[in-house]
């Protein structure tokens, strides 16, 4: 069966920008089925109607799915997993510039905060996925680079720590990601 592969934009993103649209462009020459939604309302994101989202726009999770996410995308990722029911299981997912908690930089006024209003719940996410990749560079301005550890400790994830990448985005030089792209085909 055809991977599909899953690719969800931060806050206030869309699926033109950064590395994206040349990730997406080189999975579909590999013959991968890729898909990057419009995540609902990006300036002003809201837990329940990305996570709700991700589940209309996924309809059926496989371990055929596999899910990239860049910054808020990872954790919308992480809930979407958390939330899966049954023996449902997708097969990877592969967190860029990913947090589990609330961030906490400079000029951050908790636009996030509904998707930490209820606990993590790992072990189900855990359930829910085969392999877990983190991915943080050590000078990004939003989310430090500690989460790495987190992602290790909670999933089990293969973290890899950049050193100037900033945030992994358009800003920082980050229009084409060959790394991201070697691990999804070597997965």
């Amino acid at each position: 069966m055809r991977k599909r592969v899953f690719i969800i934009h931060g806050w206030e993103g869309n699926p033109s920008l950064h590395w994206i649209p040349w990730l997406k462009s080189e999975l579909e020459k590999k013959g991968f089925q890729v898909v990057v939604p419009q995540m609902p309302n990006t300036m002003n994101p809201d837990f329940h109607s990305w996570v709700g989202y991700l589940h209309q726009v996924v309809k059926n999770p496989s371990e055929n799915v596999f899910l990239v996410g860049h910054s808020l995308g990872c954790i919308t990722i992480l809930r979407f997993i958390e939330s899966l029911k049954g023996s449902s299981k997708i097969g990877r997912a592969v967190l860029v510039a990913g947090f589990g908690h609330d961030l906490d930089y400079e000029d951050y006024k908790g636009e996030l905060s509904s998707f930490f209003a209820i606990p993590i719940k790992w072990e189900n996410i855990r359930k829910h996925c085969n392999k877990f990749i983190a991915i943080h560079s050590k000078d990004d301005p939003y989310v430090n680079f500690d989460n790495s550890k987190l992602f290790k400790e909670k999933l089990n994830a293969q973290t890899l720590v950049h050193g100037k990448r900033g945030h992994y985005n358009a800003k920082d030089g980050v229009t084409e990601f060959p790394e991201l792209l070697k691990l999804i085909i070597d997965l």
